[in-house]
């Protein structure tokens, strides 16, 4: 039966062969998108699955909240002492508790010194949460010892080649402070789909000795650095089990002087590990996370280019029904009952099925590593490794093979024989509206596509060009450590005298980073000194810092080097911690007593608000001070002309302040449009397969056109010996199809609204969706449309009317 299937595909291909391309090449694009995107998204949820027990592996975060219950900030990290007290405090939910803390030290190793990333201090309890595997020396044992470390297996290769590095010695610059480690172990690399990756794990000692003590350490609730992970006991709700921290919040921190419980204004969350990648993206993360609303979205586009592709098929079959009614008549006659019919027009569908996904499986293996390299993900299509995929496969052609093939044999093996035999077929108008709905739906799609297009290119532009508040052009950031800190004032006048730089400043973060430091505030309120309830995040920067950066101060003054009181006493507020605080403009604040942590001053001056942040973030309170230790950054701003000069000349300096370290200069400007980079992504996705979507639907509708041109060869002819023009012809031909694309228009408009304002929702400041959108995304559909339709129509218009009368 099949091989009959198969004779009579390739017997339609030889008499009919652009209808079968056409089909054949839109149903391989569709199902070859379908995969990729499938295999994207079967990696994205598969992100930290491997764990043993991963069921019962916890993320703790934690959330501080305003006194009307917003959230005022909320981190991936907690304070050291959370995860033990977790556990020790509830014995009978936790097994096992477990801290990491992330450093970017220098290792040195035979010469050799690079900046790692994914070095971490942990606890020797990780080895339990997580349940890494060993490949040589010792694990959990190691993290006892104070110059204990454990490499990943590709750092060991890295590091000493085919050596065993047991016992080797690594030397580790920690903030200018050099300690020395000695390899323990070896443990197997952690997998890609995973929410962060360890190449150097190292004993948490060296951490508690840094913080003071195991006794300071343990009573540090304000140093939120610290990546805590709990793995809870069998059968533990953990919801019913969240529900209890706010009363070990409440038990070891205690309420403030208002006697406000501490639980009230900070908890702690729980996240099941398999959920941080796709739904945490929060103020801080080990790593940058993907995003479930994207994973739909990409399915949503997976589906409609895999519909679009079903319905060119539909279309074409049933509009050439009139080439196979005589076969359905004959067959009938010879006693082909209805069902035997359905069969074999089913059949035939599946057989192009599996000749497109051949086609289409080709595809995917051409363009995947594209894709992977494009979203930075390890994808790959190995159907004897991974025999799910071969499910899938499958899946796609029953899925396909259905939904193509079911309406056009349901529709062809209806034909009555006896009508058909005389010649008298007509689809009837259900079967041409159905048509009709099908290709309407294939333009709406399309419009759809262009709408999202159009608005993620405004939305990226929008934040990449908007006026921040600042000078953020031409400005170079570098890291500092304790001898340029030491050496500041120096280095600082050093750099100043050439010619290309302008200024040069200090501070503990710098714009297009985020805003995570901040402690207690007490202001002059209404003549009197009160503790608030409010989150100012806090900067500590040079006295020149709101110079080189270009930021007004509106009221008061910025710092000034020569009073010497400013780099004790003096703050510098935005406005909008000055709305919060409840001064009723910026000129009341000047004067006014602040108190902040432990630093009690006055409020110098105001400055106007300012995105220091993406625009992903709302503006928050913020208040500049004059740092004392906390030089992270050093901002230098150059002449846009000296760029490259001035480039080569800190190249040179760099090699004297941080010998070692690799240059590594960052631009303000560039950092902010790292922030945007899975808009940028999502945009050039978008576009690519937008791209595909109208391609398959312009094949379909070139079909169509093409055949109906075919089928009205005759007509056409009498209508030009009659006198009629090309443009009457062409307006006769095309005037049904565009007033297709034109519903379909229609159609697309509140859909794609609805959608691209729910997305727009995900950041604070956005564009409207202005109505030149559908304008732009309507014409270009329609362009498109009419471009396609009168190629084909114009074929048929200059054709001689004498050979087209003859045609039939």
């Amino acid at each position: 039966m099949l091989k009959n299937y198969f004779k009579i595909v390739f017997r339609n291909a030889k008499k009919h062969p652009m209808y079968v391309l056409i089909n054949l090449f839109g149903l391989a694009v569709g199902m070859s998108v379908s995969i990729v995107i499938l295999l994207y998204v079967q990696f994205e949820l598969s992100y930290d699955r491997f764990h043993p027990d991963a069921d019962r592996i916890f993320r703790v975060s934690r959330a501080w909240y305003n006194p009307n219950g917003d959230i005022s900030l909320h981190l991936g990290h907690t304070a050291p002492p959370f995860g033990p007290l977790i556990q020790s405090d509830f014995p009978e939910e936790v097994e096992y508790s477990a801290r990491l803390f992330n450093f970017d030290p220098l290792i040195k190793s035979g010469g050799n010194a690079f900046e790692e990333e994914r070095f971490f201090f942990s606890d020797p309890e990780a080895f339990d949460v997580f349940g890494w595997e060993i490949l040589e020396g010792e694990g959990k044992s190691a993290m006892d010892q104070a110059d204990g470390v454990v490499l990943s297996q590709s750092t060991a290769k890295r590091y000493f080649g085919e050596e065993s590095p047991i016992g080797k010695e690594l030397l580790a610059d920690l903030a200018g402070q050099e300690v020395t480690f000695q390899v323990r172990g070896v443990m197997k690399d952690i997998p890609e789909n995973s929410h962060f990756h360890v190449d150097f794990l190292a004993s948490m000692v060296p951490v508690v000795q840094f913080y003071g003590g195991l006794d300071a350490f343990m009573s540090n609730y304000g140093s939120n650095n610290f990546s805590t992970f709990i793995k809870l006991n069998d059968g533990v709700d953990y919801r019913e089990f969240e529900s209890k921290l706010p009363t070990l919040i409440d038990r070891h921190i205690g309420p403030n002087q208002a006697g406000v419980p501490a639980s009230k204004g900070t908890q702690l969350i729980l996240w099941p590990i398999s959920d941080v990648h796709l739904y945490s993206n929060l103020d801080s993360e080990i790593e940058p996370n993907g995003n479930i609303d994207y994973v739909y979205t990409y399915l949503a586009i997976a589906f409609f280019i895999l519909l679009i592709a079903c319905i060119n098929f539909m279309n074409l079959s049933t509009a050439r029904s009139s080439l196979r009614s005589l076969e359905v008549g004959i067959r009938k006659v010879m006693g082909a009952d209805r069902g035997l019919l359905v069969k074999q027009f089913l059949g035939e569908s599946f057989v192009m099925t599996i000749l497109a996904m051949g086609l289409a499986l080709l595809i995917t293996l051409l363009f995947l590593p594209v894709f992977g390299d494009f979203t930075d993900r390890p994808l790959e299509l190995d159907l004897i490794e991974h025999p799910e995929y071969l499910l899938g496969v499958i899946g796609i052609i029953l899925f396909v093979g259905l939904i193509s093939g079911s309406y056009p044999a349901l529709f062809l093996s209806g034909f009555r024989p006896a009508r058909v035999l005389k010649g008298a077929l007509k689809a009837g108008k259900v079967h041409e509206r159905f048509r009709s709905f099908l290709v309407v739906g294939q333009f709406a799609i399309s419009v759809m596509l262009i709408v999202a297009v159009l608005v993620v290119v405004r939305q990226l532009d929008y934040m990449q060009n908007k006026d921040l508040g600042f000078e953020k052009e031409d400005i170079v950031v570098l890291p500092s450590n304790t001898l340029i800190n030491e050496n500041y004032q120096i280095i600082k006048d050093r750099l100043e005298n050439h010619s290309g730089i302008q200024s040069v400043s200090v501070s503990s973060r710098v714009p297009s980073g985020r805003l995570l430091d901040s402690q207690g505030v007490s202001a002059e309120v209404n003549g009197e000194l009160s503790q608030l309830s409010l989150r100012i995040a806090d900067i500590h920067v040079g006295h020149n810092f709101l110079e080189t950066y270009g930021i007004e101060v509106i009221a008061g003054r910025s710092f000034d080097y020569q009073l010497a009181s400013d780099s004790t006493e003096a703050f510098v507020l935005n406005e909008t911690a000055i709305r919060e605080v409840g001064w009723s403009s910026p000129e009341e604040a000047v004067g006014k007593q602040f108190l902040y942590g432990t630093r009690r001053g006055f409020v110098t001056g105001v400055m106007k608000d300012f995105h220091f942040e993406s625009l992903h973030q709302p503006i928050v309170p913020i208040v500049f001070m004059i740092s004392q230790d906390r030089n992270n950054q050093i901002s230098i701003k150059i002449d846009a002309g000296s760029r490259d000069e001035v480039l080569a000349y800190l190249r040179d300096e760099w090699a004297q302040f941080r010998p070692d370290f690799p240059f590594e200069p960052l631009f303000v400007d560039e950092g902010f449009n790292l922030q945007y980079e899975s808009e940028s992504r999502v945009r050039t996705i978008f576009t690519f397969f937008s791209v595909l979507a109208i391609l398959i639907s312009v094949l379909g509708l070139l079909g169509l056109v093409t055949f109906a041109t075919e089928q009205r060869t005759r007509e056409i002819g009498i209508r030009k010996v009659m006198g009629a023009e090309t443009t009457n012809i062409l307006i006769l031909l095309g005037k049904d199809f565009l007033k297709l694309v034109a519903i379909g228009f229609l159609i697309a408009i509140p859909i794609s609204w609805f959608g691209m304002n729910t997305w727009l929702e995900d950041f604070a400041y956005r564009i409207g969706i202005h109505w030149t959108v559908f304008l732009w995304a309507g014409l270009l559909a329609g362009l498109i449309a009419a471009v396609t339709v009168t190629t084909q129509t114009i074929r048929a218009a200059w054709a001689n009317p004498v050979k087209s009368i003859k045609s039939e």
